[in-house]
This record gives structure tokens, C-alpha cells and sequence, in this order.
């Protein structure tokens, strides 16, 4: 398999190589930044609103995504 420096993924499209070194997060740990339980996490997933990656039985959410969803939920103060 030939070796892939982070240099030559970056030069290709740089996009991917930021979604490539993102860290993934668990639901848990999803939960506990945002203060709600993991049933409503997971209904954020379910419903799209929150992207995830299933790995075996469980989801990983990458902390970019989780700062997303945040970003979106902000509304304007009247």
C-alpha cells in the first residue's frame, strides 16, 4: 500500500484533508458538551440534523459537525 504524506492529501483537495484529521466524537461525549441526554442526540442523528458515522453499534459525530449544529442554533436576539 503506498504511504500518503499529510502534504501530498492536503495539495490533492484541501477540504478533504481538514474532514480527513477531524476528530470524531461519541455520543456521550456529544451529550455532556451540549447538556442533554443521549436519547437526544441520537434523535439529532436520526433526524439529520446532526451528521454521524456509524462505527459497529454506535455513532461517531465529528466536532466540527457538533460546532455546526450549535452555530446553526443560534438565534437573533430582537
Amino acid at each position: 500500500m503506498p504511504r500518503v504524506d499529510s502534504q501530498t492529501r492536503e495539495s490533492r483537495d484541501p477540504k478533504q484533508a481538514r474532514d480527513f484529521e477531524s476528530r470524531f466524537v461519541t455520543v456521550a461525549e456529544v451529550a455532556g458538551r451540549l447538556r442533554v441526554s443521549n436519547m437526544t442526540v441520537y434523535r439529532l442523528v436520526q433526524s439529520g440534523q446532526l451528521p454521524a458515522v456509524r462505527v459497529g453499534r454506535s455513532y461517531r459525530i465529528r466536532e466540527n459537525d457538533v460546532d455546526r449544529f450549535l452555530a446553526d442554533q443560534y438565534t437573533q436576539a430582537g
